[in-house]
């Protein structure tokens, strides 16, 4: 019973939620089964939900029948019941959720019934609960233009001559459609820039061009958008970066978690990408970012950082030697890593943060100790490994450590930059071991091949190394 739907929506259930449903099936506009609310009852209660040998069907249809021999196609009855209602709940919980759609809803209702005064009366209250609302995002957009298009099909029905809000409709409708637009370019944009697809994104180019022309920057989300798209797609210039960090200072308050968590994200990508490129600056810029989304938990997501952001973060302080900073969030944080990945990301992170202290023997112990199941996350390490024996003049381990590199990247999916990336240390790591010192030309080339390899995260310390040998 584990595998059924009903079982995977009711483990997801909060307190609330529980209590809230069990009201709904007592309901007979909602159920009028006895045995779907003996089901329910005994699913929920003394946590059986996380007690696979409390769910065998055979178990619980003696709980729910106790006077009947196991009927296989009554106990799928009367599961579908139970599943049945569960959806309906969770159809109401969403579009309650959002009282002013719910409101427009009731409002269509009323106009559809000819009931005038009544639509009248709702839409403004719809309209009065839009504005007081504190949030501008895509979803009061949405609702600014359903509520303009309601307005009118009522006055259109009317059957005389009165002014029509057809342009109310039409500039309400361009502001929802511009800044969707732009948000999922910006959303397309970022991800193919990580991985190897090719997106086409329709009428953007039209769009941006309205949009430059009639410069509508006061509503937020396309002040947002429009420069997180320009900042991604015109990655030398700062000028749309500088804007978009002016915006998010201004409008951070007026987008939900979950939305401006990723308009933060399109801004640290960015960044990531101008450091990764050797831009200096945009390692502080980065680590800001991260900083103050982390102090107002909006890089957190359902009550968790993900294993990503947290060794992102430990890499920024650890550049910037932001080491007693760092050490406070990896030991702070950590609570909000989720529990699978806790102990792998917390231990690596320990690890980057001895390495980069100049704490190696203490580093070292830490990255023998784990192996890692995160592809990115062991190329890491190793290339911390590799630093090490370079540093510490352990060549054999250092010649045997690239070819595991080189080796582990051909069984392994590596995609796109990173790819491109640990490619690029590998070869001129393997160049530096090898370089003759005393050779002028031979460093030179060495120099200039480093300086223009692209992508190259370690470019700093390769550089560093040859001037020290040179």
């Amino acid at each position: 019973m584990e595998k059924s739907r009903l079982f995977q929506i009711l483990a997801t259930f909060s307190r609330k939620e529980i209590r809230d449903f069990r009201k709904w099936l007592q309901s007979p506009s909602h159920n009028q089964r006895e045995d779907v609310q003996v089901l329910y009852a005994y699913l929920v209660e003394n946590d059986r939900l996380e007690k696979d040998d409390a769910l065998e069907k055979e178990e619980v249809f003696a709980a729910v029948y106790p006077k009947m021999d196991y009927d296989d196609a009554q106990m799928r009855q009367v599961m579908h019941f139970l599943l049945k209602a569960v959806e309906e709940f969770l159809i109401y919980e969403e579009w309650t959720e959002d009282p002013v759609k719910a409101r427009i809803t009731l409002a269509r209702v009323y106009r559809r019934r000819q009931l005038g005064k009544l639509f009248q009366r709702t839409l403004d209250s719809a309209k009065d609960l839009q504005e007081k609302q504190p949030l501008r995002n895509l979803s009061y957009l949405e609702n600014t233009y359903l509520l303009e298009q309601e307005q009118y099909n009522y006055l259109s029905g009317l059957r005389r001559t009165v002014p029509l809000n057809l342009q109310e409709v039409s500039n309400a409708l361009d502001i929802n459609f511009i800044s969707t637009k732009l948000r999922q370019a910006c959303l397309m944009l970022a991800h193919q820039t990580v991985f190897k697809v090719e997106y086409k994104i329709g009428l953007l180019d039209k769009l941006l061009e309205f949009v430059e022309q009639e410069a509508p920057f006061n509503t937020p989300a396309i002040s947002i958008y429009y420069h997180s798209y320009k900042a991604l797609k015109e990655r030398d210039s700062e000028t749309h970066f500088q804007l978009l960090k002016q915006a998010l200072l201004k409008y951070e308050d007026l987008f939900p978690e979950s939305e401006i968590r990723d308009i933060y994200l399109l801004a640290i990508n960015y960044c990531i990408g101008r450091m990764n490129a050797g831009v200096k600056q945009y390692v502080r810029e980065t680590f800001d970012l991260y900083k103050r989304g982390l102090e107002k938990k909006i890089l957190l997501q359902d009550g968790f950082v993900s294993r990503f952001t947290f060794r992102n973060v430990v890499t920024n302080g650890t550049l910037l030697e932001e080491f007693e900073w760092t050490e406070h969030f990896i030991n702070d944080f950590q609570q909000y890593l989720e529990e699978q990945y806790r102990e792998s990301i917390v231990h690596y992170s320990m690890a980057k943060l001895h390495f980069e202290k100049k704490d190696y023997d203490q580093a070292m112990t830490l990255l023998h100790q784990v192996e890692y199941d995160d592809i990115l996350m062991t190329l890491n390490a190793r290339t911390m490994l590799m630093k090490m024996y370079y540093e510490l003049d352990e060549f054999n381990p250092l010649d045997s450590l690239l070819e595991s590199m080189r080796m582990y990247m051909r069984r392994k999916k590596v995609m796109g930059y990173h790819k491109s990336n640990f490619k690029n240390i590998i070869h001129l790591t393997k160049k530096l071991a090898n370089v003759n010192p005393y050779d002028q030309k031979q460093t030179g080339l060495l120099k200039e091949e480093i300086e223009n390899a692209n992508p190259l995260t370690e470019k700093k310390w390769l550089l560093a190394q040859l001037e020290g040998i040179s």
